[in-house]
């Protein structure tokens, strides 16, 4: 879809050009998966493929949605934003914009907006297709509703990254308030601070972070859909939160902490008989030993060592499958059979896990091999078709 595309489609649906696009790309986590909200790192990368957003003001008072992916249109006047009900994909988009105007007093809309979505991140598959629809909804109206120069940034922000990370705190809340959804700020971080062939080393307790250079040699990042869609609403991923909670609780008792990932792999030795539940136990164990391996991968990324940055991305995986428990036999065919192709480094599910995709590294001579093999060993098993998209790691959200 080019955006001359889109732009004739925004014609046909207001009889009017737009006046700005914007872009926010969908994310993959290479390794660090359920770490974030744990208050440990993540190691995420943009990519080139995630959500458009087409806006001009309109003098009807009303913000009006469309996306060219859903059926649903939806009109809301300026002054009555609330959740709608239904679970309604405008709610991404809403939420963001209350959250814009209760964050920053001196915000308001001047008008009313007409607005058109296109996503090219696969639905439900683990990619971020809501986080990308969010920040591109928080950077269109942190511009729309600032009250600065032109040139200036949003609400006097002190430089690019403060703003980035303002929109990723806006697309969090959003997640939280209008989607239900307790995650962390990973998400919303790739896609407001992504740059193109790097992957963010994030802290995801103090929101630091470092760009890494991702340099796979002869080696792609190749992403595989279940299309089993995963439900982060669901229950499940909210019950692997509370979970942890309960754990920081009980291991508190003899070594005060906040988050998990304060502790170390040792320190963990010392504290795990504090944890009496033991579901509570398993879920901690694998934060604990996710965050040493997302450092240890980092590590060895930047040294060039990708054979053990893959065995380290395998490792995780298996946490995920034993202690986290949010793999699913899905995920676990995908992953088992690309452990079997020669010239898989590693692989792993990716994203909150329950469906979705996964993550391998993959030379380049191996990748058709890898895509007949571990399609046609995932239908024997599942009965479900993959697919899969060598993946081009991109820039953060932009106005076009």
């Amino acid at each position: 879809m080019t955006t001359q595309e889109m732009q004739a489609a925004f014609e046909e649906a207001y009889g009017r050009k737009a006046e700005k696009i914007f872009f926010s790309p969908g994310r993959v986590n290479l390794i660090g998966e359920h770490t974030d909200y744990n208050g440990g790192c993540v190691f995420p990368c943009a990519l080139s493929f995630g959500a458009w957003l087409l806006i001009a003001k309109n003098a009807d008072g009303v913000l009006r949605f469309r996306s060219m992916n859903m059926e649903q249109v939806y009109e809301i006047k300026i002054d009555a934003i609330a959740p709608q009900p239904n679970r309604a994909w405008c709610n991404y988009a809403l939420g963001c914009i209350d959250i814009i105007k209760r964050r920053h007093p001196d915000a308001e809309l001047q008008s009313g907006y007409d607005l058109l979505y296109y996503g090219n991140v696969p639905a439900g598959a683990g990619l971020s297709s809501s986080a990308a629809m969010e920040v591109v909804t928080a950077r269109a109206f942190t511009e729309e509703m600032a009250v600065c120069d032109q040139d200036s940034l949003p609400f006097g922000y002190p430089d690019e990254k403060a703003y980035r990370t303002e929109l990723a705190l806006i697309g969090q809340a959003c997640e939280h308030e209008y989607a239900g959804v307790m995650c962390g700020i990973m998400d919303q971080c790739a896609s407001a601070q992504g740059k193109k062939d790097h992957a963010i080393y994030l802290n995801c307790d103090t929101l630091e972070f470092e760009h890494v250079p991702v340099k796979l040699d002869g080696i792609k990042v190749v992403i595989s859909n279940t299309h089993s869609p995963h439900h982060l609403d669901s229950g499940a991923y909210n019950d692997r939160v509370r979970q942890c909670h309960t754990a920081v609780e009980q291991i508190s008792k003899v070594k005060p902490i906040k988050f998990l990932a304060e502790l170390s792999e040792e320190d963990w030795k010392e504290v795990e008989s504090a944890i009496t539940d033991p579901i509570a136990k398993k879920r901690a164990r694998h934060v604990v030993g996710e965050v040493a391996r997302t450092a240890a991968a980092v590590e060895a990324l930047k040294r060039g060592e990708i054979a053990y940055f893959g065995e380290l991305m395998t490792a995780s995986h298996v946490s995920l499958r034993d202690d986290y428990e949010v793999t699913g036999p899905e995920l676990d065919a995908l992953a088992e059979a690309a452990w079997q192709v020669d010239g898989v480094l590693g692989s792993r599910m990716t994203g909150g896990g329950f469906g979705g995709c996964t993550v391998s590294l993959v030379k380049d001579e191996a990748i058709e091999r890898f895509k007949a093999f571990v399609g046609s060993e995932y239908e024997k098993k599942t009965g479900l078709k993959a697919d899969f998209y060598v993946a081009e790691i991109g820039d953060g959200v932009m106005r076009l």
